[in-house]
Parts: structure tokens; sequence; C-alpha cells
């Protein structure tokens, strides 16, 4: 178990140029604290690591995965230790969440990344319902939104907010995504990381026609997804929640 600061060089896993990591939050009773560590670091095995959390009530660990391409981590990430921790005696409440870093080399250009976040701050209440939850260490802050354009082009002095935004932008090589609730359901999970890779291969192409059409619009990236086999966690989440193109 790590000290919450720990910060270790990355290991990539699979083939780039967008890589994801994943920070999940996971309720740990004390009395199945050492199991659960136990546990978790033996599935893991170096995919990820775990920390000491103390935000989390009343008590447990913080999951952090080393950078994964989206098909590497729903090939090759552990899934059934969700499942495990769950059987244990883990849990998921209303104060933790799952946090998804994305590479910034992984976006074309800042222009990208400028169309990627519009496209989330533009659909804040579907992008809210898929999460399942609205909270205040995630908001779609009025200030964050209109700092958009500095944060595309990682100015960063620019910006004067805090790291408590719906779209986190002080990670040096990474933008993370702090929208989600946490989860040991397999599906949820693996559907933020698929909402993330999904939205940024989805705005990686978009030009002034496609928005001035209503590129933007969720029913437009719903029925792109659907169209995206390789998003299929997604998908089902999608159709779970109603949110899915009603084409």
């Amino acid at each position: 178990m790590r000290n919450y600061s720990f910060k270790p060089n990355p290991r990539f896993h699979g083939e780039g140029p967008l890589f994801l990591g994943l920070e999940l939050e996971i309720v740990v009773p004390d009395d199945i604290h050492d199991a659960a560590v136990e546990l978790a670091t033996d599935r893991l095995a170096g995919l990820g690591y775990l920390k000491r959390d103390s935000s989390i009530q009343p008590g447990g660990f913080e999951l952090v995965s080393h950078p994964m391409s989206y098909r590497y981590a729903l090939d090759r990430f552990p899934w059934a230790l969700l499942g495990q921790l769950d059987d244990l005696g883990c849990d998921t409440n209303a104060g933790v969440g799952l946090h998804v870093h994305a590479s910034r080399a992984g976006f074309a250009s800042p222009a990208h990344v400028f169309r990627w976040m519009k496209l989330l701050y533009r659909n804040e209440s579907e992008v809210t319902r898929l999460a399942r939850r609205q909270s205040r260490y995630a908001p779609f802050d009025r200030l964050a939104r209109s700092r958009v354009k500095d944060t595309a082009k990682n100015h960063i002095h620019a910006l004067g907010l805090d790291r408590y935004q719906a779209i986190n932008p002080y990670p040096r090589h990474t933008l993370e995504l702090r929208v989600f609730a946490s989860s040991l359901d397999v599906g949820r999970v693996q559907a933020a990381l698929a909402f993330t890779a999904a939205s940024i291969d989805y705005t990686r192409a978009l030009r002034i026609p496609d928005v001035r059409a209503g590129a933007w619009e969720w029913s437009r990236f719903a029925a792109w997804v659907d169209t995206h086999p390789t998003y299929l966690p997604l998908s089902e989440q999608l159709r779970e929640l109603e949110l899915a193109c009603a084409c």
C-alpha cells in the first residue's frame, strides 16, 4: 500500500498514442482490509498499485492503474478482481469516485482537446446521467468552461481554477475526467473507459461544418458510438440509462 502522494514512473501498456489511467476509490471495512490489499496487489501484478486515501469514508483505498490503451484495458486488466473484492465485502458509496486520465499525447492538437471538452460541457446532463453522480469534487463549473481554450493549449498559469473540476487540467501529461461514480460493476467501469476513449475518438476528426450540422449534439455522438462495436461497454450503458440514440 502506497502513500497518497506516491507517483511512480508510468509503465505504458498497449499501443498509443492514447493511454488511459484508471483511479478507482473503494470502500474497505477494517476487518477485511489486509485481505483486500493482498488480493488486489496479487491480481494487479504490476499493472497497478494501491494508495491510501483519507477522503474515502469510512475507510478504504484507491486502486490506480498504469497507463493502458483502451483495447489493452479491456483485454488485459484483471476485471474479475472487482467481483472478488465485492464478494470479500468491499463496496462503493456516494462519496467515492472513478477518475480516468487521458494522455494529452493522445489528442491530435489543442483544437482536438477543445472539441472534446466542448462536447462534454455541452452535454452536461447526459454525461452526468452516464456518470451516475453529481459531485462537488467534479462540477461542470462555469469558470472552467470559460477557460476551455486555455486548458486546450495547456496554459495552466492562466486558468485560476482548482483541480476539483469535471475535467481536471492540472496533471502535467494528462487530462483527468473526474465525473464518474465509483463502482465494482465491471460494465460500469469499462463504460467509463469506453466513454473517455470514444469521446476523444469521435471529436478527433470533427470540423466546423460538422459542428454546424449538429455534431456536438448527444444524439449524434450516441449514434456514432452505436456504429463502433469496440465501444460496446458504453453502448450497453447508454441503452440501460436510456441515453442511446433513438434513431
